[in-house]
């Protein structure tokens, strides 16, 4: 949802410069991940989505069940979030605070759907080439569809590159059309 996108962009940066300050990235990264976790437990969601359910004991369910995962700092971002309002969009906070910190550590994460499993020399080459192309150290994260045929599909952020003989033939029947 767009809307929850908005809301978390400040949140994420807010976190993201905390734990920069602090050079925490990764650890940061895994209370942010813990904390979306438990928020969106269905019951604990439905607990957060009721007017009527003090926030200070969501909070106090949250940071006990994440228990020593969190420190202080993440601790008082729940509250934080709770006080606002805004633990329903934890995952989006998570998801943006992942974005800064791959632009700050540059990297990216691609993904690969292939009608096929590569092998690891395709992995390897398509890791190099796009490390080439963006700049970036790559993790590629491979998956199989059948259904494109042959070929690959990769995305990695805001690029994607459609390979695949489904997507050629689609593009082939769009130009027929004109």
């Amino acid at each position: 949802m767009a809307e929850n996108s908005t809301i978390a962009r400040p949140y994420a940066q807010a976190a993201f410069d905390i734990a920069n300050e602090k050079s925490d990235l990764k650890n940061w990264s895994d209370m942010l991940q813990l904390i979306a976790a438990v928020a969106s437990d269905a019951v604990l969601s439905d607990m957060i989505s009721n007017p009527s359910i003090e926030r200070e004991k969501i909070v106090e369910i949250i940071v006990d069940v994440c228990g020593d995962n969190l420190n202080d700092l993440a601790k008082s971002f729940v509250n934080v979030l709770a006080e606002n309002g805004r633990l329903n969009v934890a995952t989006e906070i998570a998801q943006a605070y992942e974005e800064h910190r791959a632009e700050a550590e540059k990297t990216v994460e691609a993904e690969v759907t292939s009608a096929f499993p590569l092998s690891d020399a395709q992995i390897k080459s398509m890791t190099e080439a796009l490390k080439k192309r963006l700049g970036r150290e790559v993790t590629l994260k491979t998956s199989v569809d059948e259904s494109i045929v042959g070929g690959a599909i990769i995305r990695a952020g805001d690029l994607m590159i459609d390979g695949s003989v489904s997507g050629q033939l689609d593009k082939l029947a769009t130009t027929l059309m004109k």
